[in-house]
This record gives structure tokens, C-alpha cells and sequence, in this order.
């Protein structure tokens, strides 16, 4: 199981961008069952937020729920997630509060791997940290 963070879903959403392909190729795997993959609601509430301040919220919805579908079921995020979130927080300069918790939820799951553009992702040793290029999906699939 691997967890994909909001960037692979707005990239294979997106406009073009050297990532478009690999995150659609990624997004393609998933739903052809080549790959179990899931997410959080709190990723989906930020594909839509973003989503919604280019297309439209009506499309942001609609996609929205097109991907909590595609990714369910979805790895809820709990208390103890959230207290080791904030620990890492405090101690890796790069990581945002958001991006902490769902390091911590994906470590708490037992995941395969995090999928996403943020490089802040490997600063969490613990964690392994897939960068969503032709390469790192390329990889993914492979494994």
C-alpha cells in the first residue's frame, strides 16, 4: 500500500507540467489494480481547495470525490497520528504542520511508501519518500 500526498493528485489533474505524465501514469496504475494506494480526507480537502481556485468548485467536487472513491478506502488520521505529526514538526525545519501529520499517519498505517513533489518528505528517515518523476513512478511499478 502506498499513500499519495495532494501533489500527485493535482499534477494528474493539471495543466502541463513535467509531472502530469508520471502522476497520471501513477493514478492509471491505481486504478487498473497494478497498485493498492490510498490517501487521507484532510488530501482530499486540499486537491479540492486548490483544485477550486482554477477550475471552478463545482469541478473541485466533483473530482474530489472521483478520487476519494478511486483511493478508498482512506486512511483516517488519529490523535496519536496527530501528537507525533507536531513532534515532527518541531524538529525537520522543512516539514509543514500538514505534511507532518500525514508522515505520521503513513508511518502509523504501515505504508509501503509516500508518494509526492514535496521533497520535505525525505527528510523523514523513517519514511520512504517517492518523488513522482518518470523514474520514481517508473520504480514504484516495478517493485
Amino acid at each position: 500500500m502506498i499513500i499519495v500526498d495532494t501533489t500527485v493528485l493535482v499534477y494528474a489533474k493539471g495543466s502541463d507540467h513535467v509531472l502530469r505524465d508520471p502522476c497520471r501514469q501513477l493514478i492509471s496504475a491505481i486504478v487498473d489494480d497494478q497498485i493498492q494506494a490510498t490517501t487521507t480526507v484532510e488530501v482530499i480537502q486540499e486537491f479540492a481547495h486548490v483544485r477550486a481556485q482554477r477550475r471552478g468548485r463545482a469541478d473541485a467536487a466533483a473530482l474530489a470525490a472521483d478520487y476519494a472513491e478511486m483511493l478508498a478506502p482512506l486512511l483516517t488520521v488519529t490523535a496519536d497520528d496527530l501528537g507525533v505529526g507536531m513532534s515532527m514538526f518541531a524538529r525537520e525545519i522543512r516539514l509543514g504542520a500538514f505534511d507532518a501529520v500525514l508522515a505520521a499517519a503513513a508511518l502509523a498505517s504501515g505504508t509501503r511508501a509516500l508518494v509526492s513533489a514535496d521533497m520535505a518528505f525525505s527528510d523523514v528517515s523513517e519514511l520512504l519518500h517517492v518523488f513522482p518523476d518518470a523514474s520514481g513512478i517508473a520504480a514504484l511499478l516495478r517493485a
